[in-house]
């Protein structure tokens, strides 16, 4: 490839004589599935799960993120732990994607598509503190937590069995437990909620 083709690779994001293909189902739209469950339940469903989905992979990345730059006294065991959690988030994101393909959805992918939605909000690209990270992942829990517990109140609402308990089963008690690791790091006075309150 010559560099004038790569660098109209690089512009375009396709290669010159790529084919060109279009969607065969729209982003936001079900296709008929029989698993005995209404269309307007599986639109709901995959329209929360995706909210779901960003998040948690916006999560995924931010321990990634704190993994690759953990520093201090607490390396070696933030390091380890942050890298676990990576890995157990990215367990969900993987069963969350498939419940939504399974109620005739589709799951977002892409990280430009993830950031446009994500409550989640976006660290600094410098390297923080330990207490700074961890007060930033307990945060990041927090919300997740929060849309999680009505996401699932909602599906049962909907009669939608499968999708509540992925989110209980799954992705509250995960994220639940991942919570209680991280709070271990940290003192009673370390740590402020997002309403402002704190442990003080």
């Amino acid at each position: 490839m010559t560099m004038t083709t790569m660098a109209k690779t690089v512009r375009t994001g396709m290669p010159p004589n790529a084919q060109h293909s279009h969607e065969i189902q729209a982003f936001g739209s079900v296709i008929p599935i029989p698993i005995a469950l209404a269309e307007s339940s599986r639109k709901e469903g995959v329209t929360n799960l995706n909210q779901l989905l960003a998040d948690t992979i916006t999560l995924r990345d931010l321990y990634k993120k704190h993994h690759w730059q953990a520093s201090g006294a607490t390396f070696y065991q933030l390091h380890l732990l942050f890298d676990k959690h990576a890995e157990e988030q990215n367990e969900l994101i993987d069963e969350i994607a498939e419940r939504i393909m399974k109620l005739g959805g589709i799951s977002l992918a892409m990280g430009a598509d993830v950031a446009e939605i994500t409550f989640i909000p976006r660290p600094p690209k410098g390297r923080e503190e330990a207490i700074a990270q961890i007060s930033r992942l307990l945060h990041a829990h927090e919300i997740l937590l929060k849309e999680a517990r009505a996401m699932a109140k909602r599906a049962t609402e909907a009669g939608d069995d499968g999708t509540n308990d992925l989110i209980v089963s799954d992705v509250i008690r995960t994220n639940e437990s991942q919570v209680w690791f991280l709070a271990g790091h940290l003192s009673d006075t370390d740590f402020t909620y997002s309403d402002g309150s704190s442990t003080k």
